[in-house]
């Protein structure tokens, strides 16, 4: 099989290199417009390499397509690759622009349109629901999320990549990351009251901080805050009621449940082995990235539904527009 990377900044050779490690066979292609990173890829992964779509198209018609650029241009190159009968996996797109295009564009060519929500795939999370289901009766939870922004990548200013556009900022990314894991956690959510403003002195034209409280169908409740000034990468979530308490830090060995009879907190072991990567906070777990794609070739082969899609994606973002209005 072929399939070409178009963006190959980070994420774009994360998908790479997973990508080897799923299937050592996929002939890999990679597209950017910057010459130095298209070199990098070449010299590091052993990738041919081109500055645009149709160049390597009409070389190799590869059949699958990972686009892994700047959000706020997805849904071009979605609609483009979708045209060329490509299927896509598109990273987050924080807007939904062109989105009922694309979906009825996927479906009169019956190609996969997959959209990643790496939390989703998180085994902690998928734990926490279990237990959740488990416990009867309803809980609270809060949840903070939070790093200072200029940390984000710290080998370019914030300034220059997208969390400083107003329209893919910074905490509308935290939000577009949580919101889907939350939502199939806890239930479908039904209010939420805002408080938010701007606390710091970056150089951004949004507000740096939320709470959100937030009431779900299920009766379960919980307090987001959300933020881009927190000195220290915080991921700290608390779930409490009558018949459950337990915590999570938010990395792979964070997650503790509470035994109320033998009064003492136990860690939930979830991970045969945990793929991290140098230099990356200690809740970037590559495994959920892998088994995201291990879900979208499953998707192409198998039939399979993912378990996240562009019309879910849609109402999350319905709802992230609300809290930001």
């Amino acid at each position: 099989m072929k399939v070409i990377v178009i963006g190959l900044g980070s994420m774009g050779k994360r998908r790479i290199r997973l990508l080897r490690k799923y299937d050592p066979s996929i002939r890999i292609f990679g597209i950017d417009t910057n010459e130095e990173r298209r070199r990098l890829c070449e010299k590091e992964y052993g990738i041919e390499t081109g500055a645009s779509l149709e160049e390597i198209f009409s070389s190799h018609e590869p059949a699958c397509a990972f686009i892994c650029t700047s959000p706020l241009s997805h849904h071009k190159i979605i609609t483009e690759c979708l045209e060329k009968r490509m299927h896509v996996f598109a990273e987050l797109n924080l807007v939904s622009d062109d989105y009922d295009k694309n979906i009825l564009l996927a479906k009169d060519k019956n190609l996969v349109l997959f959209l990643s929500s790496t939390f989703l795939y998180r085994e902690e999370i998928k734990k926490m629901k279990e237990i959740l289901q488990e416990s009867n009766g309803c809980v609270n939870y809060t949840y903070h999320v939070g790093q200072y922004l200029p940390d984000w990548h710290p080998w370019e200013s914030y300034k220059d990549f997208f969390v400083g556009d107003k329209r893919s900022n910074g905490c509308r990314e935290i939000f577009a990351i949580e919101l889907p894991w939350i939502i199939d956690t806890f239930g479908d959510i039904t209010k939420v009251d805002v408080m938010k403003n701007k606390i710091s002195s970056l150089e951004i034209g949004y507000n740096d901080n939320y709470f959100v409280m937030i009431q779900h169908n299920t009766g379960h409740k919980g307090l987001m805050a959300v933020d881009v000034v927190s000195r220290k990468a915080v991921r700290n979530m608390e779930v409490f009621g009558e018949n459950l308490y337990m915590s999570w830090d938010g990395s792979p060995t964070g997650l503790k449940v509470y035994d109320y009879n033998e009064k003492k907190e136990t860690y939930v072991n979830l991970y045969h082995e945990i793929d991290q990567l140098d230099g990356y906070s200690s809740f970037i777990v590559e495994n959920a990235y892998y088994n995201e794609i291990v879900s979208f070739f499953n998707a192409i082969r198998d039939n399979h539904t993912p378990i996240y899609s562009f019309e879910k994606d849609k109402e999350v973002l319905k709802i992230i527009d609300g809290i930001e209005a």
